[in-house]
């Protein structure tokens, strides 16, 4: 599926001026800070906003063309969007909310799909209640299920998590990793919060001043590779759990290697994303013996980086994998360390959320 967007858009002294094309499923982020016009483009995907020029299709499937004189009601787009705030309707029952989309939707969902749809959520035990006795995180759920059970071709996450706390947050973000890996529905997630994007995102879109000032893959974005508007955060790693040892460590499986952490309450095969920060990784000319450290990968340098006066962030391939690690400039020249040449990088700690694998309640 691909979803191609060309807007251009004058408010006040504002100026929207952007296009791009996401052809892949899974989640792209719409990054960026404060007034970049994040909103203003899913909003003009939704039908919330007329701009002044612009195309939008999906799969072809034109929603929008100025010139043409094409400008599909909001009804008919097949777009899902949830607002920062969950907006539900406070007389209806949980399940109520859940359908008023569905039954206004040209086509219906069948019940196995809402049943799946319900499950996936949590939403069962609340489906008999009213708004006011749900948690923000509930809210939440059930305006993400309330937008996926009316079909949507699109689903736009404005800032779902911006009005929550940490604990509520903490408690959404495991449904939107299933929903990222379980649904079917390609997602525009906006945000400025780079560990939502580092955990969610597939693909980077980053805005700045109403205009597109990069793009790439989340890897890339964690490695600092695509736009200047943050340095390298580590590592993002695609991972599947392969196996457990007795020793207490499970064992997780990626394109340029295995990584050991505490021993997870997960099924065999699943898939999961770890982070690695940029300051958590040393290296080493030659493999490290005698460690306490579980993990050391063998990489090359791709790149080196000045990071301030005194780091320098050493990009790494490890495999289909790409590292930071950020260590001084003294290291750097005690090691004698070039672009081309063979290193061994030693991972202090791998970052996992324990909600990641249902049942799960540790850390790698």
């Amino acid at each position: 599926m691909s979803v191609a967007v060309s807007l251009r858009h004058r408010q006040g002294a504002f100026v929207l001026d952007i296009a791009f094309e996401s052809r892949d499923l899974g989640v792209t982020a719409l990054f960026g800070p404060s007034g970049a016009g994040k909103t203003s483009v899913v909003h003009a995907i939704a039908g919330l906003l007329r701009p002044t020029e612009g195309r939008i299709a999906i799969d072809g499937r034109v929603l929008l063309d100025t010139r043409a004189g094409i400008d599909l009601p909001a009804e008919e787009r097949r777009v899902g969007l949830v607002f920062q705030d969950a907006r539900l309707f406070p007389h209806m029952s949980v399940d109520d909310n859940l359908r008023f989309g569905w039954r206004r939707a040209q086509n219906r969902m069948d019940e196995p799909s809402i049943a799946r749809i319900v499950e996936m959520l949590g939403l069962g035990p609340l489906l008999a209640r009213r708004p006011a006795k749900l948690s923000g995180g509930e809210k939440s759920r059930v305006a993400l299920g309330r937008a996926l059970i009316a079909s949507p071709q699109l689903l736009l996450l404005d800032e779902p998590l911006s009005a929550l706390d940490a604990a509520r947050k903490a408690e959404i973000l495991p449904y939107l990793e299933r929903l990222r890996d379980e649904a079917s529905v390609p997602v525009f997630y906006v945000s400025h919060a780079v560990d939502e994007v580092l955990r969610l995102a597939d693909r980077v879109v980053l805005l700045g001043d109403g205009r597109m000032t990069s793009e790439g893959s989340v890897f890339d974005f964690a490695a600092g590779e695509i736009g200047e508007i943050l340095p390298a955060s580590g590592a993002v790693i695609d991972t599947r759990l392969e196996s457990h040892r007795d020793d207490g460590l499970s064992m997780l499986s990626f394109g340029g290697g295995v990584l050991a952490v505490p021993r997870l309450a997960g099924l065999l095969g699943a898939r999961l994303r770890v982070r690695i920060r940029a300051e958590d990784i040393l290296l080493a000319r030659e493999e490290p013996r005698a460690i306490s450290a579980n993990n050391v990968l063998a990489a090359r340098i791709s790149s080196l980086k000045p990071f301030g006066a005194e780091q320098v962030d050493v990009h790494l391939a490890c495999g289909e994998a790409r590292l930071v690690a950020r260590i001084t400039r003294a290291s750097v020249a005690r090691l004698q360390l070039r672009a081309g040449e063979a290193v061994f990088a030693v991972v202090k700690s791998v970052i996992l959320d324990p909600r990641a694998l249902r049942g799960t309640n540790t850390l790698g």
